[in-house]
């Protein structure tokens, strides 16, 4: 494979995200080859034990290696794409024609196919495998390479790209080695932990570090679901979906992305939790898609000028900016400037531990939260209601407000306009004097950004479109469906 190509390949699969001065980077990488062949694959079992802290390291490492890579695997990705040809607009030209000697009648589009590989893990022996959802997001073709050399083409069995995590399985006709889980939530900072996977095609490599700090988030998309883990273990490209374990050999982690200037390892990692991903795994197992609670607030994070203003002991908690009428919040009598601080006993530090506290609450169930209001705390009751569901009526508002109903992107547009995953919204219905009709977008054009702000799936443009003044002239960044060009409208909102 020469560099030119690797150079290529890198570029569909290591995605870059520029935070402040250093850049953010999710662990894929170019195909490798196996590394070594383990001949009696077995259930995997953690390492006796309670107290890890009182194993000897070296021995303790190894024997996690040892029993986990049987249950970890290889995963290569083949994604087909079609792309607009950039000359298009220019085919009518005859000046160009004559000054380029460009031949005419080119086809107006082209094919081209990209690899990339990343890690995942077995969960049980049946062969449902855990992955990052940018593993395969996209993916025409999916092949698994076990350590035992056999190789499996995978299905999709669901994903969720809100907390960038996806489900696989192969059939296999034997039992499959398979990881132990892990309770995240008991991991402390400083605590040792063991990452296995194939950075850079490298398959089967086993780093240690410890836990640099727990909770962080605003690490990706800010609409997404995030509380990972930090780690100093090397993770690097192709790392993607493999473990992070204690020194039980339990998972305590999914590796995920890196902060990193060069998009190499720089001592900064994050990996999803396991208490998270287990929770995702099963309802993308059990119903192919995720089901989440929702409260009807809008929540922002307290400071500590509005914790002085507000007489209160700290900073910690969630705000609430506005309630929705006739939601689950709303009828338990939660009040705007509201400081939620406690969800079902734990403990609420700001607006994205709210956010995925409730996302995790079963649709239906009822759960107890307190707020401090007017300096005051208490404790109320709500019947957590269903996101999906909600999203769905706060659609029809935006609807009123543009003139249009969308729907979100599919695989296929994903590809035929080299979109990011929950990148824009496609027009699914216009009404013929709405803003955007008038403006003459048509439906399955695709909408990438509001005012510059990029617009990531339903929920953001809803998000988005609800905080826009009416009658106010906005600049939409769209996809044209027919030609695939990118322009900008203006319309005025209602």
């Amino acid at each position: 494979m020469n560099s030119t190509h690797v150079k290529f390949i890198r570029s569909f699969l290591v995605a870059v995200f520029l935070v402040g001065s250093l850049g953010l980077t999710q662990c894929q990488a170019t195909p490798g080859q196996a590394a070594s062949v383990q001949n009696e694959p077995a259930a995997v079992t953690p390492a006796p034990g309670n107290d890890a802290s009182a194993l000897n390291l070296s021995t303790a490492i190894a024997k996690v290696a040892k029993d986990t890579i049987p249950a970890v695997v290889h995963i290569e990705v083949t994604q087909s794409q079609e792309v607009n040809d950039p000359l298009q607009p220019f085919e009518n030209d005859p000046f160009f024609h004559f000054f380029f000697n460009q031949p005419k009648n080119t086809p107006h589009k082209f094919k081209r196919e990209l690899k990339g590989l990343g890690t995942g893990m077995l969960m049980d022996d049946k062969g449902d495998i855990l992955t990052n959802n940018h593993v395969v997001a996209g993916a025409n073709v999916i092949q698994v390479l076990l350590t035992d050399g056999n190789q499996y083409e995978a299905s999709v069995v669901g994903t969720d790209p809100r907390t960038d995590l996806a489900v696989i399985r192969i059939k296999a006709k034997e039992k499959l080695p398979h990881v132990t889980f892990g309770d995240s939530d008991k991991i402390e900072v400083g605590d040792w932990v063991v990452a296995i996977g194939h950075p850079r095609g490298l398959d089967q490599t086993v780093t240690q570090g410890i836990i640099s700090a727990k909770h962080r988030r605003g690490i990706m998309d800010p609409t997404s679901y995030q509380d990972y883990l930090q780690t100093d273990a090397a993770i690097n490209p192709g790392n993607s979906g493999g473990p992070l374990l204690n020194l039980k050999g339990e998972v305590i982690g999914v590796n995920a992305a890196i902060v990193s200037e060069s998009g190499g390892f720089e001592g900064i990692g994050f990996a999803i939790p396991s208490n998270m991903a287990l929770h995702i795994a099963d309802q993308l197992i059990a119903n192919g898609k995720v089901q989440r609670g929702w409260l009807g607030v809008s929540i922002k994070d307290m400071t500590p000028l509005l914790a002085r203003k507000m007489k209160l002991e700290n900073d910690k908690g969630a705000l609430v900016a506005d309630v929705v009428k006739g939601s689950p919040a709303d009828a338990a009598g939660l009040k705007k400037d509201d400081v939620i601080i406690d969800y079902q006993g734990h403990a609420i530090t700001d607006a994205a531990s709210l956010q995925n506290e409730v996302a995790n609450t079963a649709i239906g169930q009822e759960a107890t939260l307190t707020v401090m209001r007017d300096g005051k705390s208490k404790t109320m009751t709500v019947k957590i209601g269903d996101l999906q569901a909600a999203v769905k009526k706060m659609a029809s508002s935006a609807e009123n407000r543009l003139g249009a109903s969308v729907r979100a992107v599919t695989d296929k547009e994903v590809q035929q306009y080299g979109l990011q995953e929950k990148s824009g919204v496609a027009i699914a219905s216009l009404q013929k004097k709405g803003p955007l009709a008038q403006a003459g977008f048509e439906v399955n054009d695709i909408i990438t950004a509001i005012n510059d702000i990029p617009v990531n799936g339903v929920e953001g443009f809803i998000d988005i479109v609800k905080a826009l003044p009416a009658k106010q002239n906005v600049t939409l960044t769209a996809i044209d469906h027919r030609t695939g060009q990118v322009g900008y409208a203006q319309v005025v909102t209602r």
